[in-house]
Order: C-alpha cells, then structure tokens, then sequence
C-alpha cells in the first residue's frame, strides 16, 4: 500500500486534490547561528501566531534569525517564496493560523 493509499486529505474548496506523498525535509543538527523562515500561509491569524513564535525565538533562541514571509495570495503556489525559503534559509515553520 503506498502513503497516498493511507491518506484522506479534504480541501475546504470542495474538490479533492490529488495528494503525492514526499519524504520529510532533513533536519538540522541546531538552529544556533541558522535562518528560520517564519511562513504566515494567510490564514485567520496566523500572522499573530507568527509573531508570537518571532518573538519566542528571540527570547528563547537569540542565535537563531527568523524572517517572517508571506505568499502573495491564500491557496496558490508562490514558487517565488519557495525559491526565497531555500536559497535564503535553513529551515522553515508554516503557520496555518487558530
């Protein structure tokens, strides 16, 4: 049984979307001295909990630069953002809002 097999993914737009399943991202050994891109995905308040999370490493994590990023619009593919997240950073929290 392959992994798209086991997984139902719905979509609030009404119409399933076809789902490939990928392997996870390599983790890093530390954070210290890395770039955490901080993706607000545009969601009810997510840019809050982006915030939050921003000023948790601050306090908790001050070796650690966290840039906060935006895709251009909700629910599309911004491969302008994807390129920036890899080329620019080490390793990336979306927040999909509460």
């Amino acid at each position: 049984m392959e992994m798209a097999d086991k997984i139902r993914v719905l979509d609030p737009r009404g119409f399933p979307p076809k789902v490939v399943g990928k392997r996870l991202a390599n983790r890093p050994m530390s954070l210290d001295g890395k770039v955490v891109y901080l993706i607000d995905a545009l969601f009810d308040n997510a840019d809050v909990f982006m915030e939050e999370l921003r000023k948790w490493f601050a306090d908790n994590m001050p070796s650690v630069e966290t840039r906060i990023i935006k895709p251009r619009e909700s629910w599309q593919d911004d491969p302008e953002m994807r390129a920036r997240v890899v080329a620019d950073g080490d390793a990336a929290i979306m927040g999909v809002g509460l």
